[in-house]
């Protein structure tokens, strides 16, 4: 059954309208038509399970049948701070961060980022593009939230950020074996937020550890071998979700 978004305001007691360019979308693509089915989604983690009553070039209205819980979501709260990689490699990320279940993504701005986002116009296009691949993913692997990509922080203050939640980990190539790693991510049931920090090409300057370490993040190690930001943050990511993911 084909999924849709909404925001709150769209939602009424027994019936939902779709506007914007899911219209386009339902009527000319999918060539939907009163009486189809659909589900929508509230965005905070319930889908309506809604039949098309009215379909007009502006709107589409339908009405509620039945509520669930979406049921996709994980039990923790996950954040990604991501150190920002050249090119494309960003969407990359997102999309498959948001597949894997990241609530909310944060672009950082650490020493080695060799991209420097100093343009406010092009940093708010940036997001703006990066918004669309996360609902897109969300759509795609059924979330029940559309997670959010914060704006680009500092590494202090996504360090400031990552103290409020229950647990930071910060995977470096220089920490204990995998042993540990085990005990770690084993030990995040029950937790209701995670922090990650991932760095960008070449890494995170040894002064970043330091910084992380000192305000409680903990250093893991992802294996032996080297892995490229674009990999690290999928690699970690579907390890928690084993333990998570029940």
């Amino acid at each position: 059954m084909h999924r849709f978004y909404v925001k709150a305001d769209q939602i009424q007691e027994n019936n939902i309208i779709i506007r914007g360019a899911d219209v386009n979308h339902i009527r000319n693509v999918l060539r939907m038509d009163s009486g189809d089915e659909l589900i929508i989604c509230d965005g905070q983690g319930k889908d309506c399970y809604c039949i098309i009553t009215m379909v007009s070039d502006r709107e589409i209205i339908t009405e509620i049948k039945e509520i669930k819980e979406t049921g996709t979501e994980l039990p923790a709260k996950i954040i990604l701070f991501q150190g920002i990689p050249k090119k494309d490699k960003m969407e990359l990320i997102i999309q498959k961060a948001v597949e894997l279940g990241v609530a909310e993504i944060v672009p950082v701005m650490t020493k080695r980022v060799i991209v420097k986002l100093e343009d406010r116009k092009k940093e708010a296009r940036k997001l703006e593009r990066w918004q669309a691949i996360a609902e897109s993913a969300a759509k795609q692997s059924g979330r029940g939230i559309i997670p959010q990509i914060k704006s680009v922080q500092t590494f202090e203050e996504a360090i400031n950020h990552v103290k409020k939640m229950d647990i930071g980990l910060i995977p470096y190539e220089n920490a204990k074996d995998m042993e540990d790693t085990r005990s770690i991510i084993g030990s995040l049931t029950g937790k209701s937020s995670i922090g990650i920090f991932i760095g960008p090409e070449g890494g995170f300057d040894k002064a970043e550890i330091d910084m992380a370490e000192k305000n409680g993040v903990i250093p893991i190690t992802l294996g032996k071998r080297i892995l490229r930001t674009e990999t690290a943050g999928l690699a970690i990511l579907s390890m928690i979700t084993l333990f998570l993911d029940s």
